[in-house]
């Protein structure tokens, strides 16, 4: 099986976790597993994304061991391999992969074309701007309106309440954002993908380029659903999640995914005689 492909049965399997999860809560009583990927408890485990967890110390100015136990797994993960729960995990990608699939199927176009690049670092003004108004209004506000969390809730909602709940537009919203530029939300506005990212600066799996096999071609950059452009070493930037597509579509096998000491670098390869870098080809 591809990279690919793993990733999407990842994807498929995260997202039918939490659908499947409150079925047997709620008709068959069974509560081994509660919760979602915010807050996940797994008999008396509970696991706590890093997000949330500060946002409940800042608010509650206090720090518990039980917190800081449920954030350890989600925190070294950050550490060792970045965002991949962006990448192989969030039920918004998923959804966002599952939506460019059938834009495919029903449109001539290989992909969606970025109408709007904005500057990645809005990424970290995202991040910033939540903690504060955390911070000022005294109420986590990512855990009710983060729309990788609302996914689960909805799910919930729908099946214990009968009902879904105003926030899930947010869902939509983001989806929709999809058609102006790919992963926009994830892009510039996630401020859980803003910490992923910055925990996983220094993380040791990463995209590496082989200088000597790449002919600049420009399918990795064109493949990036982030926007970013492997030949140029951005595959070992904080924002790359890690998703391996680059990998996938590269012809010449320039790119691996490979584990670093977090040192090491690669240059960009000048572009072949004759081949200007960036220049258009099949996906």
């Amino acid at each position: 099986m591809s990279l690919r492909g793993w990733r999407l049965l990842v994807q498929g399997l995260a997202l039918l976790l939490i659908i499947v999860n409150p079925l047997l809560n709620y008709y068959l009583h069974i509560t081994f597993v509660q919760g979602w990927y915010q807050s996940l408890a797994i008999g008396e485990l509970w696991f706590v994304s890093p997000l949330e967890g500060l946002e409940s110390i800042l608010v509650a100015r206090s720090c518990s061991l039980t917190l800081l136990i449920a954030m350890i797994l989600p925190l070294g993960v950050a550490l060792l391999l970045g965002r991949v729960f962006c990448g192989w995990i969030c039920p918004i990608h998923y959804l966002s992969e599952l939506s460019d699939l059938a834009g495919r199927l029903f449109t001539s176009k290989r992909r969606r074309k970025d109408y709007l690049v904005l500057p990645r670092k809005l990424l970290w003004f995202a991040l910033l701007a939540e903690l504060l108004l955390t911070m000022i209004l005294g109420a986590p506000l990512f855990v009710f309106l983060s729309p990788p969390g609302l996914v689960g809730r909805e799910i919930m909602m729908a099946i214990f309440f009968h009902t879904l709940a105003v926030e899930g537009v947010a869902v939509l919203l983001v989806l929709l954002l999809n058609l102006i530029t790919r992963r926009f939300y994830c892009r510039y506005l996630c401020p859980l993908g803003g910490l992923l990212a910055l925990l996983g600066r220094r993380r040791r799996l990463r995209v590496v380029l082989a200088t000597e096999s790449c002919t600049a071609c420009g399918r990795c950059g064109r493949s990036c659903p982030l926007g970013l452009d492997p030949a140029k070493g951005e595959g070992e930037s904080a924002h790359c999640w890690n998703c391996g597509e680059c990998v996938v579509r590269c012809r010449t096998g320039a790119l691996a995914m490979a584990w670093q000491n977090g040192r090491e670098r690669r240059q960009r390869p000048a572009s072949p005689a004759g081949a200007p870098a960036g220049a258009e080809g099949d996906r």
